[in-house]
């Protein structure tokens, strides 16, 4: 049957990286099975137990499942209706010397909980990097317009200005706090090792003849095999899915952070102050020609408000574990994990080639200011006239009825803001008409933001990005296939 005729996933066949689909792919997962076997049975000869070498040679010689290893692994799953044993039935095919001594004293989740801790472990080492990427694009793109007036929006209505690189400064910082988080769930991620059944390690203390210092050492074995600091203290036939809850948290925290910075160029597209990459032969519409429809935000977006959906999945399946295991985890943790690093690896790859990429209009932006500053200059008008000795109440009352006077030949007529030049033929304002153009400087309504910007992203945004630096220093920006 053609790949054409059963669903995929379009995470895997449109947005996500080949190395974010090796990580969880069938061979992977069936291999890294392979491998926890040969590690645990190295570690328990090297504990005393009675395992030849012969055998372990073999086992470490078939650690990559073939095509054919697969097959046997089916036909047995058929018989025996237990994926775990038909691939230890298919590895002792393999490794026949070692048939009789792989998984002694393990239980199935000896390699599937391992196992998922190192698919954990690599993916968040994969799209840490990704995100620090994203970060660094929109440190440059902040710092190149820091002093680059834009009117900032409150409620979605015009408010005071700040600058192009301050509004970018608000993603950057979003972005650092779930940098910071999923570095937190990367540095805590633990093993499960060898527990046995149910966490008692009942089976390891019989085959070490009761020695539990022996246990000990078999897990800072496996430890030290697998490259994680230490295991769980306490396990029950699993690591608790509490662990899963907490890698979500952080992980799928990023899809909100997305989905908002999408939203803030979608609007300001909209604007035509700012757009994503556009190429040069892409389609914005196939009935309206003139479109340039900002997809990858768009893009973002929709993946974004999956992933960030995720955790109460997560938090469903940790809270309905009975005592020390229900299988009830099993198949949606089988979907929930790798799509939760696969939709992470998506919209990092899109953030990273929209945040490269973007074009500023500048004329734009400051046509759009030309047309609310007027408002906003009126207070320091007001100010002035004060110290021209004009009543600071009668200035109030003729600012607000030329005010609405301008606002109605923009709202009712489609006009531009013409309240300058109505205060400028107005007698009453003569004793200021030399000072109003120098009051409407775009400069002078920016506040502190230049040295805001300065300060955080020379500051506290390339102290955390420094420790990616060799990462950084190599990273290509994503070029989206599709």
């Amino acid at each position: 049957m053609s790949s054409y005729d059963k669903y995929q996933t379009p995470l895997a066949t449109r947005y996500a990286s080949q190395e974010m689909m090796s990580i969880f792919s069938a061979r992977t997962r069936a291999s890294t099975w392979r491998q926890l076997w040969v590690w645990l049975a190295e570690a328990e000869q090297e504990l005393g137990l009675n395992i030849p070498e012969e055998a372990i040679e073999q086992m470490r010689q078939h650690v990559t499942v073939t095509d054919k290893a697969f097959d046997v692994a089916r036909e047995y799953e058929n018989k025996f209706r237990h994926d775990v044993m038909a691939h230890v039935h298919a590895y002792g095919e393999d490794a026949p010397a070692a048939a009789g001594h792989i998984h002694l004293g393990a239980t199935s989740c000896y390699v599937t909980d391992n196992a998922d801790l190192i698919f954990i472990q690599k993916a968040l080492d994969l799209i840490l990097p990704k995100l620090a990427k994203v970060i660094q694009n929109l440190k440059e793109f902040a710092l190149k317009y820091k002093d680059t007036p834009t009117l900032g929006f409150t409620h979605y209505q015009p408010a005071q200005l700040i600058t192009i690189g301050k509004r970018a400064c608000q993603w950057i910082q979003e972005l650092v706090m779930d940098l910071e988080d999923i570095e937190t769930v990367r540095e805590r991620l633990q093993f499960r090792g060898a527990q046995g059944t149910t966490g008692s390690q009942a089976t390891f203390l019989e085959l070490f003849d009761g020695n539990a210092d022996k246990i000990v050492e078999l897990n800072k074995i496996l430890c030290k095999k697998a490259g994680f600091p230490s295991a769980y203290p306490i396990s029950t036939q699993t690591y608790t899915r509490k662990v899963d809850l907490r890698v979500a948290n952080a992980v799928c925290a990023l899809g909100a952070t997305a989905e908002r910075i999408a939203a803030d160029i979608r609007h300001l597209a909209n604007l035509k102050e700012m757009e994503e990459p556009f190429e040069k032969s892409q389609i914005g519409s196939s009935a309206m020609a003139y479109k340039r429809n900002p997809m990858r935000s768009e893009r973002i977006a929709a993946l974004s408000r999956k992933l960030a959906n995720l955790p109460v999945n997560f938090s469903n399946t940790f809270k309905a574990q009975w005592f020390e295991r229900t299988l009830d985890d099993s198949a949606i943790r089988r979907m929930d994990i790798p799509e939760m690093f696969l939709l992470a690896d998506s919209i990092l790859l899109a953030l990273d080639n929209v945040t490269n990429g973007l074009v500023v209009y500048p004329q734009v932006v400051r046509a759009r200011i030309d047309q609310e500053l007027p408002f906003m200059a009126t207070e320091s008008i007001l100010m002035k006239l004060a110290q021209h000795g004009v009543s600071r109440q009668d200035a109030h009352e003729e600012i607000r009825v030329l005010s609405h006077q301008a606002s109605a030949v923009v709202k009712q007529e489609g006009g531009k803001n013409d309240l300058l030049e109505r205060i400028k033929k107005a007698e009453f304002f003569k004793p200021v008409w030399g000072e109003i153009d120098g009051l409407v400087d775009p400069a002078l309504f920016i506040g502190n933001s230049p040295k805001i910007v300065e300060n955080y992203c020379n500051g506290e945004v390339a102290e955390r990005l420094s420790k990616y630096q060799e990462t950084l220093s190599k990273a290509e920006t994503a070029q989206l296939s599709i």
